[in-house]
């Protein structure tokens, strides 16, 4: 058995977000010493059928930290001594939000789920940005996940967006629009053809490249496909599929379930994959596949479907932190099996 097996019944009788900030305190301590070292050692898969690439960035693998683990960029460097490929922090705001009242996570083990209605909880542009220029980062792609604030009013959100790109994205890899987050009111709808014409056109014209867009698996196939219009008018670098659902899938059984927020884990999966492959089909832009993903056959399944790299939250929440270096050593096996010489070869396999 596992450690985090022998660990994982205290930490789950202790409020999620209290386990969720002290984890965070611990990897923030250790940081540039030898712990860090000691876990990349440990953890880290370097086997190069793994690298890969995807919206125009280079990665050693194809498993990364999905926003919402790392909102305020604290702790990108003992992420990627994890195992991950890369790091996407945030989501940011250009207002430093308290988020919504607590208890806003809850977990639902039975179905190896969250519920999370977070509502962009962060320390600001000013103070991320400032941390990413000042902070040394990982030799790992490190992307930035960027929101609305709530004061902002619908019709000022392009400069809502554009204010906090300009603050993080010249230390971002690549920066990740969300206007599908469902725990900021109005914010989906946001994912209208003109208003994200409006948000990404002006973050194309101030320079963000790449730029991608996260949509939500709630979207009706004919919103997505006008969402995947503006992706290709813009020549966006990539799409992330997908955010979390206000649906509930009626197999639930945790009594969390009627929670309200955005539901994650293994109850979407299969919802997710299905997305990501129905975004790929549309679309030459990059896919990045996010949902359910917590064990090498889930990632694979995405990379077949269309994904170029998936990511990852409640996986690590539910899998403890060898969880990337387990999907990466599975891929290896899954590769082999299926007689594909990298990561990239099997992209899109079952399109």
């Amino acid at each position: 058995m596992r450690a985090y097996d022998l660990l994982k019944p205290a930490l789950f009788a202790l409020p999620p977000e209290t386990v969720h900030e002290t984890t965070q305190r611990l990897m923030r301590a250790a940081q540039g010493t030898s712990v860090e070292t000691a876990l990349r050692g440990r953890y880290v898969v370097d086997d190069p059928r793994l690298a890969t690439e995807a919206f125009g960035v280079e990665l050693d693998n194809p498993v990364g930290v999905a926003a919402g683990f790392d909102k305020n960029a604290r702790v990108p460097r003992l992420l990627a001594a994890l195992g991950f490929g890369h790091v996407e922090v945030g989501g940011v705001t250009a207002d430093r939000q308290r988020g919504n009242r607590r208890p806003r996570l809850f977990r639902l083990p039975a179905d190896r789920a969250l519920v999370n209605r977070m509502g962009f909880n962060n320390d600001g542009a000013d103070a991320v940005g400032a941390r990413l220029a000042a902070d040394p980062l990982p030799d790992v792609p490190v992307g930035v996940n960027v929101g609305k604030s709530k004061a902002t009013p619908l019709s000022e959100a392009a400069e809502d967006y554009l204010y906090t790109y300009e603050r993080v994205g010249a230390h971002a890899d690549y920066v990740v629009v969300n206007v599908s987050s469902p725990n900021t009111p109005g914010l989906r709808s946001l994912q209208n053809r003109d208003a994200l014409e409006s948000i990404l056109g002006a973050l194309r014209d101030a320079g963000a490249d790449p730029l991608l867009v996260k949509l939500s698996p709630d979207l009706p196939e004919p919103a997505v496909e006008d969402a995947l219009a503006v992706v290709d008018d813009l020549d966006l670098d990539g799409v992330v599929a997908t955010n979390t659902t206000t649906e509930r899938p009626s197999t639930l059984r945790s009594r969390n379930a009627a929670e309200r927020g955005g539901l994650s884990g293994d109850p979407i999966e299969a919802r997710a994959t299905s997305l990501v492959r129905f975004v790929a089909e549309r679309t030459d832009a990059p896919v990045v596949g996010v949902g359910g993903v917590s064990d090498a056959g889930g990632a694979y399944r995405k990379l077949r479907a269309g994904a170029s790299a998936v990511q990852l939250y409640t996986g690590l929440i539910y899998e403890g932190p060898s969880v990337a270096r387990d999907i990466n050593e599975g891929l290896l096996d899954l590769l082999e099996r299926d007689g594909f010489d990298s990561v990239s070869d099997a992209v899109g396999a079952d399109l």
